[in-house]
């Protein structure tokens, strides 16, 4: 969701609702040898984004509940923590991930459903020290879902990502590039909607086309970028790692 747009609960639910419904379809076809193999994350196996999906969704029903009752639950007790439940649970069985994955969405599901809707306007504070309203816990859990969908490696890529999320991540991907000092400089063009973003502050940026979700997926480290073009075949660049 966009800055300027209002947020609407019922409408991300649904979204969140498809996306997971979709990544579980994905994750089913996977054995117990597969969960093993890696995904697309460094260092991280299937079994890791699986682990991980389903302690997001925990983290986030805590978030929920902090912003409805007004009572501090914290998202983890620490990034230590949370990086220490992942491995925990990233050995197991296909099936017993899977269903985790599926059991944590759905408390998920039933606590965002009783949300009232002054309550997402709550500030809750997330592990690393962000503090927003209770409403980016919608718009984030969306975004882990599309995004580690990619990451199992599976037949879903980022062509096959929502255009409003590809639109909406372009955007932010692009200010958080902005804003660093390691990032090389490029002129993007999106060419399926001819939209441009210009990152960095040289006078010569790179010029690089391709699709909102051919940049994307590239831009965040989930493609190659061979599906991008660049004026007499010049090298990408390698941007920094955003997400």
């Amino acid at each position: 969701m966009s800055a300027d747009q209002e947020f609407e609960p019922k409408i991300v639910l649904e979204q969140i609702t498809a996306a997971t419904e979709q990544f579980l379809d994905s994750a089913a076809g996977l054995s117990d040898a597969d969960v093993r193999e890696p995904s697309l994350l460094p260092g991280w196996s299937r079994g890791h984004v699986l682990s991980h999906l389903a302690r997001n969704a925990d983290g986030g029903s805590r978030l929920l509940t902090w912003a409805r009752s007004g009572i501090e639950t914290p998202e983890y007790p620490s990034m230590e923590a949370r990086a220490e439940e992942i491995e925990a649970g990233a050995g197991r069985s296909a099936a017993d991930l899977l269903d985790d994955v599926r059991v944590s969405a759905a408390r998920f599901a039933y606590l965002y459903g009783r949300m009232p809707v002054e309550a997402w306007q709550n500030l809750v504070r997330w592990t690393g020290g962000q503090q927003h309203p209770a409403a980016r816990i919608a718009d984030s859990r969306l975004d882990e879902v599309l995004v580690h969908h990619v990451d199992l490696r599976t037949a879903y890529t980022p062509a096959h990502w929502p255009a409003p999320f590809t639109r909406d991540m372009l955007s932010k991907a692009a200010r958080a590039l902005n804003s660093r000092s390691d990032t090389p400089a490029m002129r993007l063009h999106a060419t399926d909607t001819d939209t441009w973003y210009d990152i960095g502050t040289s006078p010569s940026p790179l010029l690089i086309d391709g699709t909102q979700s051919a940049l994307l997926g590239w831009l965040m480290g989930r493609s190659t970028g061979a599906d991008l073009s660049t004026p007499d075949d010049a090298p990408l660049p390698t941007p920094p790692f955003l997400y």
